[in-house]
């Protein structure tokens, strides 16, 4: 229930009710209200709320599995599940990782390291787009010089 979501996360969050009302705008009590059940918040304060703690709309409201260990999981971030490395270094990228970013038989992908971070797959057209869209905004700001 939307209830225990809403508690579930502003204690992830370590907000107090009174901060989630303030960021909100709306009244303490509402907040306890919307935790306790009694009442549920309007689909204008859901929205609010999902952006407050960074989740789906959809996530939030929809009751979660309890054996669910991940639970409500940070908008647009997944966990694809595990690949193993081929004797040769290539992995299989799960079919719902496919599915997700379209990714498609003969795509050329980007991988990108950090010796801290690790290992980032983008594909091709996207790190492009991020360059010219970083050397207009460049270009731009040596115009307004």
């Amino acid at each position: 229930m939307i209830n225990m979501n809403l508690k579930k996360m502003r204690k992830i969050m370590r907000y107090t009710q009174e901060e989630v009302a303030d960021k909100i705008g709306v009244s303490r009590q509402a907040v306890a209200k919307w935790e306790s059940g009694e009442t549920m918040p309007d689909i204008h304060n859901c929205k609010a709320l999902a952006e407050l703690y960074g989740v789906a709309l959809d996530d939030l409201v929809n009751d979660t599995n309890d054996k669910q260990e991940i639970g409500i999981k940070p908008k647009g971030k997944h966990i694809f599940g595990l690949v193993k490395v081929g004797e040769r270094g290539q992995i299989v990228i799960p079919k719902k990782a496919r599915e997700v970013f379209s990714i498609a038989p003969g795509d050329r992908l980007l991988v990108l390291g950090d010796e801290a971070q690790g290992i980032a797959i983008v594909k091709n057209e996207s790190f492009l787009q991020l360059a010219e869209d970083i050397f207009k905004a460049q270009e731009y700001e040596e115009e307004e010089e």
